[in-house]
């Protein structure tokens, strides 16, 4: 005899709220407080509740659909990598239910994947996956999960560009010119991709037998690189500065014009992401490209052979960036 499909009544009941409200959970409603709709999910884990869209696609073995959650997408590499996602996905017959959420703490991750697991999804990508504590972070079971420039320690497998790679040949770049002077122009503390681009440019320095300078730290603003270029000026004999991001190199790049410096003569600039912009400000600027277009095929194809069976390791891939050199860096003044 078979088992009764748990209805939106029997979840309604379970979490002491009205079946209008299951239905606003359901189909990703923003109009219900985090703490009811945690309670709807949780009775709907409680009682293997699925919605009526999610059992229709069922049947038909796919919902063609795949999740994606990001944290501040205004910000460049999180916007990119989404729009390379989507249209991967989009390639491949998919479509994309996207959640921007507020924080990457483990539980506003943990529920955002819960929610989409709950709104048809075959597989859920997770643009940023900026979590210190990686092991209370709770995913669906069975969901075929992917994450972009994560440290997951090899529990998910990752995708996302080397910034590593990248931020060596730019400080590489510089050394070659002669510049021994070579300062940081940094990201946020909280952020990976700035943590592993200070990384590099330290390590290389170390590698050349020059001492690092402090860095001096922006938030990924060009405001900030603005504000920074007063401390950056004013350290004696730099020549050189690597900027972890092009925007706050933008700034840089106006505050060296407001003091009457001229780049690359007095000091060379070097960006990193290769925006739209960059090949257009004044010099044009010296940059890293992310593969952005491939770091998002690349996680597409990925969670899509998961969502297929196919035997995926833990592991990280890195894609390789590229240096593009243009007129914002030369050699050091004698």
């Amino acid at each position: 005899m078979s088992t009764p499909r748990a209805s939106m009544t029997d979840v309604a009941r379970l979490a002491g709220v009205s079946g209008q409200t299951v239905s606003r959970v359901a189909n990703g409603s923003s109009h219900v407080s985090a703490g009811t709709r945690r309670r709807v999910l949780d009775a709907m884990d409680a009682v293997g509740y699925t919605p009526n869209t999610a059992a229709r696609a069922l049947r038909s073995g796919s919902f063609d659909t795949l999740g994606v959650i990001a944290h501040r997408l205004a910000r460049t590499g999180e916007s990119r990598i989404v729009e390379a996602v989507v249209q991967a996905a989009r390639d491949a017959g998919h479509t994309v239910t996207l959640l921007d959420i507020d924080s990457t703490e483990h539980e506003d991750v943990s529920e955002a994947a819960s929610r989409l697991s709950h709104q048809a999804i075959d597989g859920l990508i997770i643009i940023r996956a900026e979590i210190e504590d990686v092991g209370r972070l709770a995913l669906p079971s069975g969901l075929p999960v992917v994450v972009a420039d994560a440290t997951f320690g090899g529990r998910l497998p990752m995708v996302g560009a080397d910034h590593a790679q990248g931020a060596r040949e730019a400080v590489r770049h510089l050394l070659d010119l002669g510049h021994r002077a070579v300062h940081h122009l940094a990201g946020p503390e909280d952020s990976i991709p700035a943590r592993a681009r200070l990384t590099a440019w330290r390590a290389v320095l170390l590698e050349h037998g020059i001492e690092p300078p402090a860095p001096v730290r922006g938030d990924w603003s060009a405001a900030s690189g603005h504000a920074a270029a007063s401390r950056l000026l004013g350290e004696p004999g730099a020549t050189a500065v690597f900027c972890a991001n092009d925007e706050m190199a933008a700034g840089l790049l106006l505050a060296c014009a407001e003091a009457g410096l001229s780049v690359p003569r007095d000091l060379s600039v070097v960006g990193f992401d290769d925006i739209p912009l960059a090949g257009y400000l004044h010099p044009p600027l010296t940059t890293v490209r992310q593969p952005f277009d491939d770091v998002g095929r690349r996680l597409v194809s990925t969670v899509l052979s998961r969502i297929a069976g196919a035997s995926q390791p833990t592991g990280t891939e890195l894609v390789p960036c590229e240096l593009v050199e243009r007129s914002s860096t030369a050699p050091p003044r004698p």
